[in-house]
């Protein structure tokens, strides 16, 4: 059927043991930076989830990858699980999963386009007839995108939570650098599951 259904999950069972890889150095106590953080997410999380991502980036059984990709930011910026999803991306400074995933199919499709000896190419610029039309093809969508753009624009348009227009979806939010303990516990006071002693205890050790 190629709808990638095993392959992804796989993939997901993958992503979840890296991130577990992750979690020892984003300690609560001695944990590593944010830079660091994010660093070791895109070489080992980043890097197995976007393996071949543009044959399966229309598959309907993408959301496994996105689950553990969501897993994988929470633990760079220290947010827990009520954080919404749409501010991920922005507060670890990753672009988001699907621009990722479409990004990287244009930059293949440029390399098809140049290479007029590769057989690949007449299926991009002469497609077949569309048999069925459940299925989103790779020649369906050849328009690119810039990323930057696209993730600025969706950022700004979205309904979020406590949405700032001075966050800016491409920089790092403020507060990015300091160590991931710092992050956890402004973090839990501000949804109301610090306390008040433990933030200023942090801040007194860390100046932003």
């Amino acid at each position: 059927m190629l709808s990638y259904r095993e392959n992804l999950t796989k993939t997901a069972g993958k992503l979840k043991n890296r991130n577990n890889l992750l979690i020892k150095l984003a300690s609560s106590t001695w944990g590593a930076n944010a830079n660091t953080l994010r660093s070791s997410a895109l070489a080992l999380c980043y890097s197995a989830a976007e393996y071949c991502a543009p044959v399966w980036s229309r598959s309907a059984h993408t959301s496994q990858v996105d689950v553990q990709l969501n897993s994988t930011m929470r633990l760079i910026s220290g947010t827990i699980r009520t954080t919404p999803v749409l501010w991920l991306p922005v507060l670890s400074n990753i672009e988001p999963p699907a621009l990722r995933r479409k990004a990287a199919t244009d930059k293949l499709v440029e390399k098809i386009i140049k290479h007029d000896s590769w057989p690949v190419q007449p299926d991009i610029l002469s497609p077949p007839l569309l048999r069925l039309t459940s299925r989103k093809l790779l020649w369906l969508d050849l328009q690119p995108v810039d990323i930057n753009i696209t993730w600025r624009h969706n950022w700004k348009s979205a309904q979020v939570v406590h949405f700032s227009p001075s966050v800016r979806a491409h920089n790092p939010a403020t507060g990015f650098r300091p160590p991931s303990a710092t992050v956890v516990s402004a973090e839990s006071f501000s949804h109301g599951t610090g306390t008040l002693r433990c933030l200023q205890k942090e801040m007194a050790t860390y100046r932003y």
